[in-house]
C-alpha cells in the first residue's frame, strides 16, 4: 500500500508486475476490448499483441537483460 497525494492507494500486485514487463498498455487494451464486446472471443488481435508482448519480455528475461 503507498500513500499518494494524502489518499491511501491500493497497489495491484498484477499490474506492478506488467508495469516491469512494459505490456501494461495492451493489457488495458484486452480489458477495454472485453468491457465493450462482452466477449474476449472477439478479441483476439489485442490478445494476440499482449501475447507477443509477454513473449519478448520473457526471451529477454531469459537472456538476462531486464530483471
Amino acid at each position: 500500500m503507498s500513500l499518494a497525494h494524502g489518499k491511501q492507494e491500493i497497489t495491484d500486485p498484477v499490474e506492478e508486475m506488467l508495469k516491469k514487463t512494459g505490456c501494461i498498455n495492451h493489457h488495458y487494451k484486452v480489458q477495454e476490448c472485453i468491457a465493450e464486446t462482452q466477449d474476449w472471443r472477439k478479441c483476439q488481435r489485442q490478445v494476440s499483441d499482449f501475447r507477443k508482448c509477454m513473449s519478448e519480455y520473457e526471451h529477454k528475461r531469459k537472456q538476462g537483460l531486464v530483471t
